[in-house]
């Protein structure tokens, strides 16, 4: 592993070629957003890139996929952004999990699988990162590139609310703003934070009847079983973006969901309030992520996971002033 300073990066950026560029499954505006901006990034420098995920782009954001269709390409480098675990790579782990040659993150819980990699655990979002590399590199920031980056930024940060947004998020987004008075930035925040579908609307109406207070309220839990999507026939497109919804509970520290993604094979997403770091919690759990948001797969039945997890938030939630 070699680690990088992030004016070798761009160096290293601007003398590859063909690249194949990886985010993580189940992917999120700023894994999203940052694949597509360093494709772009690539592009303007004369290189061919192609974006690669193991799961489909949800449609939420679909605004951030390039008008052109994606080149096909027989990669001669594998860059992976926003990538913490080749485990995460889903099931392109296989093909590519011991071959990347750059990963460029913000997850202080990066397991350093990368032959080459950037870490700036402090920044807010790998959007933010690649914001920097512009300044580096010989490229426009264009409208499109801009929507990308600050889509990564505003999702990562929950619109700028969470203990993440430091005052680099604020000046990278304001240059983007000035750089590209165009884009929709307002329409970006309306559809990322504030619209939601009827069945979405409905969907949250049935998780309220069906959340579980633990720890005197300290601990929410919400569990997505494959029975109830099929009961109450909700589009698994449908659960994105729930993961923070246990913590809109007044008094709740820690907010956790449990997706079953098949039976008895969870994806555990933890969300902490203020004093706890979930990220401790998920990596005693085999995953891991940020000390705010963090997550972890668990296999089981539904009350072997939920017990797992609950003892793991009771020894936390026990040191917690």
């Amino acid at each position: 592993m070699q680690q990088l300073t992030l004016e070798e990066t761009a160096r290293w950026l601007e003398q590859c070629e063909d690249a194949c560029i990886l985010i993580h499954q189940s992917p999120d505006g700023d894994c999203v957003g940052a694949g597509f901006a360093l494709a772009e990034m690539l592009h303007q420098m004369g290189k061919r890139a192609a974006v690669q995920c193991s799961d489909p782009i949800p449609d939420r954001y679909g605004f951030l996929l390039p008008d052109a269709p994606q080149e096909t390409l027989t990669p001669k480098c594998i860059l992976a952004v926003d990538v913490a675990d080749p485990k995460l790579l889903g099931s392109l782990s296989d093909q590519y999990g011991t071959s990347v040659d750059l990963c460029i993150d913000h997850h202080r819980s990066n397991v350093d699988y990368a032959k080459r990699r950037f870490l700036d655990s402090a920044a807010s979002a790998t959007c933010e990162i690649l914001y920097e590399l512009t300044k580096l590199l010989p490229v426009t920031i264009t409208d499109h590139m801009a929507t990308c980056l600050y889509t990564g930024m505003a999702t990562d940060t929950g619109c700028f609310q969470y203990d993440n947004t430091r005052s680099e998020t604020h000046r990278a987004v304001a240059a983007l703003m000035d750089a590209c008075p165009d884009v929709r930035y307002a329409w970006i925040n309306r559809q990322m934070f504030a619209v939601k579908s009827f069945g979405r609307m409905q969907l949250e109406q049935l998780l309220i009847d069906r959340m579980e207070r633990h720890f005197d309220g300290k601990c929410i839990l919400i569990c997505v079983t494959q029975a109830f999507l099929q009961q109450f026939h909700v589009d698994e497109a449908e659960l994105d973006g729930i993961a923070g919804f246990p913590l809109q509970v007044e008094g709740a520290e820690i907010g956790i969901t449990m997706k079953e993604k098949t039976p008895g094979e969870f994806r555990i997403s933890m969300r902490s309030a203020d004093y706890v770091d979930v990220s401790k919690i998920c990596q005693s759990l085999g995953g891991g992520g940020h000390v705010k948001a963090s997550g972890c797969s668990m296999s089981g039945t539904v009350d072997e996971v939920r017990q797992t997890l609950l003892d793991a938030v009771g020894k936390a939630l026990g040191g917690m002033p």
